[in-house]
């Protein structure tokens, strides 16, 4: 999966396990400044403090509110709230610090026991229960697969999906036309798919309980159990109806614990959000793993503006700013702070919009006019002026499926692209405008404001495509990728933002196929788009790196875009706060704060 975070435009497949995996960064990296100073809001009193005897520590995850308990609702899956029901949930596997899958948690952990088809075996520890004792079964995870509509539901629902679930039916529920396969109370369970799944290791991960659900509509789990397994549809609607409607509508109202319970190392301190300021966690008193290393786990509503002063402030304890220059100087000048730098798989670029209106669509510039801009984008420019200067190694980005630390990456590059755009040719760029037929070109870039570096970036972009003849226009505002916004109603023509890369094999499909739920710009290609459908039909890495190699080729024979760089990432902690470590991928700094302590 990449999405962008602090946002619900993100991708859709396989969505459960990334959420369960911390799925973004903690400070909505690619969307926000980073900048030092202005006010700051604490949470708690000073009873509550940041000091480490009280055992309590405070991280801001960005100023969005928490809303709600079931994460995976297309209106609460985003950064803000992953990061917080993620300390409330476990799942079979994780990404470590590095970036690697590990398989094997305080859960359980999965095995592969056939090839074809593609079966495997999950197990569940025999400790694992809910908040309140309920034990963690197999029924849940059937439930699971109900709630991201597999075709029955679809069928007898008019072809519709009943449950507002982010994960698209196909990337697990379709695959898995019989469900989990268990008898009522077991501990483990088997799931065996009709289609090679690449990403079958994240597909499953924890699941929300479904005693909760039965209650809600009169029966036990068993009960639920059973009538789910006979398709009764009367039934998956009134639960669907209350699924859906498992999140917290007013700020500061959590539902009873009863129906909100735990399955991780934390949960919810009775009282302990107050809307606009924080939400606390507290020790889960039912968990079966290792104790948490704090008494309280507050996280703070700060904007990027200001959590750099929170932090010097001893507001908050743990901060994950965007990285600039800015923000790691103020932050090494401050006393009884600790900073930690080090690559990120997020990663920065420019996506054309090939729609009517844009002046890049193939009724107006088309690809001449994209040349034009590639040639004049002083890619290099930037990574050297804005980004080298945190993390020297940076080198400007020219692939979307491989990072230049992968090892395959420059093999892809020397088959999928020539260096064409590395350098800036204005002469190249002035003929290529002339070309296309456009007068006077003007393209607007678009992100989501404030943010210095991608006003940075758009100014230096500026400057050098004028030599060329196109005025750039930055049309960079806080609503650009809201509903309704420049993103939403196709009014601009390039959109400026990153991608978190997730690990999965199949998460550039939903952005580069024609069907691809976040591929906004309106891009098609029949080559790429028969790429994807054959890596998702193989589970052999061969395939996988043969049609990423052509899918990389076509993308910069059609310029769907221009990527930039990978984000270079800070986090900075108070003095004295042991085992807070960075993690290079979506989970963020918070991947581990189970084991944070003073």
């Amino acid at each position: 999966m990449k999405r962008r975070n602090s946002y619900s435009l993100v991708a859709a497949t396989a969505a459960v396990a990334l959420v369960l995996s911390a799925c973004s960064t903690s400070s909505d990296e690619e969307e926000t400044t980073g900048a030092t100073g202005g006010e700051t809001t604490t949470g708690a009193d000073e009873s509550e403090g940041s000091d480490g005897p009280d055992g309590v520590v405070s991280f801001t995850t960005g100023a969005d509110e928490y809303n709600g308990y079931n994460g995976v609702l297309s209106s609460t899956y985003s950064t803000g709230n992953s990061v917080i029901n993620d300390r409330m949930g476990v799942g079979f596997g994780y990404f470590n610090a590095n970036g690697e899958w590990q398989n094997g948690t305080d859960l359980g952990s999965y095995e592969m026991i056939s090839e074809d088809p593609l079966t495997v075996e999950y197990t569940i520890n025999e400790e694992a229960v809910y908040q309140g004792g309920t034990p963690i079964t197999c029924e849940d995870y059937y439930f699971d697969w109900i709630s991201q509509n597999p075709q029955w539901i679809q069928d007898a629902n008019g072809g519709e999906i009943l449950f507002d679930h982010v994960s698209d039916p196909g990337s697990y529920a379709l695959g898995v036309p019989a469900g989990p396969e268990c008898e009522a109370g077991a501990k483990s369970f088997t799931i065996e798919y009709s289609a090679p799944n690449p990403d079958w290791e994240l597909v499953v991960a924890g699941a929300l309980p479904s005693h909760v659900m039965a209650e809600k509509v009169g029966m036990t789990k068993e009960e639920l159990f059973e009538a789910l397994k006979n398709e009764d549809f009367e039934v998956v609607q009134e639960v669907a109806d209350n699924w859906n409607n498992w999140y917290s509508p007013n700020p500061g109202e959590l539902q009873p614990i009863e129906e909100v319970p735990s399955y991780g190392p934390f949960t919810y301190l009775e009282g302990g959000w107050e809307p606009g300021q924080y939400i606390t966690l507290v020790p889960n008193p039912d968990w079966w793993g290792e104790a948490p290393g704090v008494e309280e786990l507050v996280f703070r509503f700060i904007a990027p503006e200001g959590q750099l002063q929170a932090l010097d402030n001893q507001d908050v304890n743990v901060i994950e700013p965007q990285g600039t220059q800015d923000a790691l100087d103020t932050l090494e000048a401050m006393s009884g702070v600790t900073v930690l730098t080090g690559p990120t798989l997020i990663w920065e670029h420019l996506d054309f919009n090939f729609a009517e209106g844009s002046v890049f669509s193939d009724a107006n510039g088309g690809l001449e006019l994209r040349e034009a801009f590639a040639y004049c984008a002083p890619r290099e420019e930037i990574v050297e002026k804005l980004v080298r200067p945190l993390d020297e190694t940076t080198e400007v980005m020219n692939l979307r499926e491989f990072f230049p630390t992968d090892a395959d990456y420059d093999t892809v590059l020397a088959e999928a692209y020539d260096g064409r755009y590395d350098e800036v040719d204005i002469e190249k760029a002035t003929e290529l405008v002339a070309a296309s037929g456009v007068e006077n070109p003007t393209v607007r870039i678009g992100y989501s404001a404030p943010n210095q570096r991608r006003a940075d970036t758009v100014a230096l972009i500026q400057s050098s495509c004028a030599q060329a003849g196109i005025t750039v226009e930055d049309i960079g505002s806080a609503d650009f990728f809201a509903p309704g916004g420049a993103l939403d109603t196709g009014n601009y023509d390039v959109a400026l933002f990153a991608w978190s890369g997730s690990g999965q094999v199949v998460s550039g499909r939903n952005i580069y196929h024609s069907e691809g739920q976040q591929n906004y710009h309106g891009w098609s290609n029949e080559t790429v788009d028969a790429e994807w459908d054959k890596i998702l039909g193989s589970l052999d890495p061969e395939v996988w790196l043969e049609s990423k190699t052509i899918i990389e080729t076509e993308i910069w024979n059609d310029l769907f875009g221009l990527p930039i760089y990978a984000h270079p990432g800070i986090v900075a902690h108070t003095e004295g706060l042991q085992n807070v470590e960075r993690n290079v991928t979506q989970s963020g700094v918070v991947w581990n704060a189970e084991k944070w302590t003073w």
